[in-house]
């Protein structure tokens, strides 16, 4: 029986990284759904159906959510907690239970020491809207996993780490493909990290800001 995939905003780039590790299992079937098609990176896999639309529109959202799976959400703005929401009803509605979101690290100023400090001066205000968002998730009911990955690289590396909500984050960087290696694992293997929200950096990577600022 094949899985059903939605990958939502799956013009980022760690979509990219998890469309192409999807890509040659012929038991999975992906929907990708971003506004504009043209910035999808590459071929469009033999396993995938192109989406465009917005997350915030009701009836194409609702029509690409149907028969599906899973969902991975990679999307981004000030309004990541409206998406968010509207991802919830949709999901709702469907019957679809298990949900993959990627949010960002120091929503619950879960950093240490000088790396918060540095980290609330420079996108403080950017991850309130993140923060709504995972709440929103965490009280949907939903068969979630939060993600909050670290400053992200374009290492092309698979190197990673994770912390459990209320521990303390580790690392300060992480590479986009680390974060789609997780993702990937648990789209093959649904209930791996199961109502978890996880911090994810690179061992090793400690320090008051990421090596490249």
């Amino acid at each position: 029986m094949s899985k059903h995939v939605l990958i939502l905003g799956a013009g980022g780039q760690i979509a990219r990284w998890v469309i192409h590790a999807l890509a040659n299992d012929a038991a999975i079937q992906q929907t990708l759904f971003l506004r504009h098609a043209r910035k999808l990176h590459g071929k469009v896999p033999a396993n995938a159906r192109v989406v465009e639309g917005d997350a915030l529109d009701k009836t194409v959202l609702g029509h690409a959510m149907a028969g599906q799976d899973v969902v991975y959400a990679n999307l981004t703005g000030d309004d990541i907690d409206e998406q968010a929401k509207a991802v919830v009803a949709a999901m709702r509605a469907a019957g679809v239970r298990r949900l993959v979101f990627v949010t960002s690290l120091g929503i619950y100023d879960e950093l240490p020491g000088k790396f918060q400090e540095w980290n609330k001066a420079t996108i403080g205000e950017e991850l309130k809207p993140f923060r709504r968002a995972a709440d929103a998730i965490e009280a949907s009911g939903l068969d979630y996993t939060i993600l909050r990955p670290a400053w992200l690289t374009d290492e092309d590396e698979v190197d990673y780490e994770t912390t459990a909500k209320g521990e303390t984050f580790k690392g300060t960087e992480v590479s986009r493909r680390s974060v789609a290696d997780l993702i990937a694992k648990i789209i093959a293997t649904p209930s791996l990290h199961s109502k978890a929200n996880l911090g994810i950096d690179k061992p090793g990577t400690d320090g008051d800001k990421p090596s490249f600022y």
